[in-house]
């Protein structure tokens, strides 16, 4: 029903129409007030103050932070280089390899491409004096195979992130151990932030002892003597692991029981921890067994002692260095030579490899 206000307005249809009208106008005000002025940039506005500024403008925004630029993808910032042993060729690790990568999420485990015929090349040292008063060196002699440690660490750092600065962990076994305290002393080892040996004989046999020869002929005398010593610092870690797989015997008599007691703690001191973990017991059982004194005359030439305790082939006491992180394991074998995972573990089977990789991923 239509009506009339005192001005003959209408009030009802009419008058909502005029009042929509009135309160859209300053919505309409603030668009035009927001509209560009010809050649002022598109998406851009005359900010309103809160004084002056009509109801509907809104308040001026601040431009959202620009994203951070992406992150490199698909590249690790650090990267493992195994060295071999003695007589190991690039194969006998392709397990050990395969686990850091898809168990432990360690994609760039590169190991030093070295066959077995490529051993005999250390023939070369026969010919050398030194050879046979016992004061070999490691070079030139064993410049093959500290070429192809330099090659493995060159594919090492092409694995990795170029903007990361990363770091190379470098794992030797056995003679590979020492082989690289060597490399880090004679080539550019800027890269190197932990050597992790495993089963690594570091300390030279003792002279005098009657019935032991160097079968090193001096290398070892050499590295302990040239090279750089053990350090557990956050610049450079040295980690040592021994294995206590079989307690050696006397070739004659009986068996003689040396054991020191080990501290089971993994925390590093400045002068280095002894560190015991251990396993199952697969130890040697009291009475000397034909297999104890034959395993106990290969320890002897490396420590110049039978009774005592190893991983078969290198003793217990021969693989720590003062000053380093050292480790011993319960039950664990030398090699991956002639191992078994369930009953002759070495240092790299699954359940032994859990108890040290670690160490690669601080």
């Amino acid at each position: 029903m239509l009506g009339c206000d005192g001005r003959g307005r209408s009030t009802a249809n009419g008058g909502a129409k005029g009042d929509v009208h009135r309160a859209i106008s300053p919505l309409r005000l603030d668009l035009e007030r927001r509209t560009p002025r010809h050649g002022e940039p598109l998406g851009t506005a005359t900010p309103c103050s809160r004084s002056s500024r009509p109801r509907g403008c809104a308040p001026p925004r601040t431009p959202p932070a620009p994203p951070p630029p992406p992150r490199p993808r698909g590249r690790p910032s650090s990267s493992q280089l195994l060295a071999q042993g003695l007589g190991n060729n690039t194969a006998d690790y392709a397990r050990l390899a395969a686990a850091l990568r898809d168990d432990h999420g360690l994609p760039a485990a590169v190991v030093a491409r070295v066959s077995r015929p490529d051993w005999l090349r250390n023939a070369a040292g026969l010919v050398d004096p030194n050879y046979w008063r016992g004061t070999l060196r490691p070079r030139p002699v064993l410049d093959w195979y500290l070429r192809r440690v330099e090659e493995a660490v060159s594919e090492a750092k092409e694995l990795c992130s170029p903007v990361c600065h990363a770091k190379i962990s470098l794992i030797g076994h056995s003679a590979g151990g020492w082989l690289a305290r060597v490399y880090m002393e004679e080539f550019e080892a800027s890269d190197i932030s932990l050597l992790l040996t495993l089963g690594t004989p570091h300390l030279p046999p003792p002279k005098g002892v009657s019935g032991v020869i160097d079968q090193t002929r001096g290398l070892l005398d050499y590295v302990e003597k040239n090279c750089s010593p053990a350090v557990y610092s956050p610049e450079l870690r040295y980690v040592c692991i021994a294995g206590r797989y079989i307690q050696g015997a006397p070739l004659l008599g009986n068996s003689v029981i040396a054991s020191d007691e080990i501290l089971a703690v993994d925390t590093p001191s400045e002068a280095g921890e002894a560190v015991m973990i251990g396993t199952n017991d697969k130890s040697t059982p009291p009475n000397a067994t034909l297999r104890a004194r034959f395993v106990g005359q290969g320890y002897k030439q490396v420590c110049g002692r039978a009774d005592v305790w190893g991983d078969g082939v290198v003793p217990e006491m021969s693989a720590h260095l003062e000053g380093a992180l050292n480790i011993s394991f319960d039950g664990v074998y030398h090699s991956p030579v002639g191992s078994d995972d369930e009953e002759r573990p070495w240092y790299g089977s699954p359940a032994i490899l859990k108890q040290w990789v670690h160490h690669l991923l601080s």
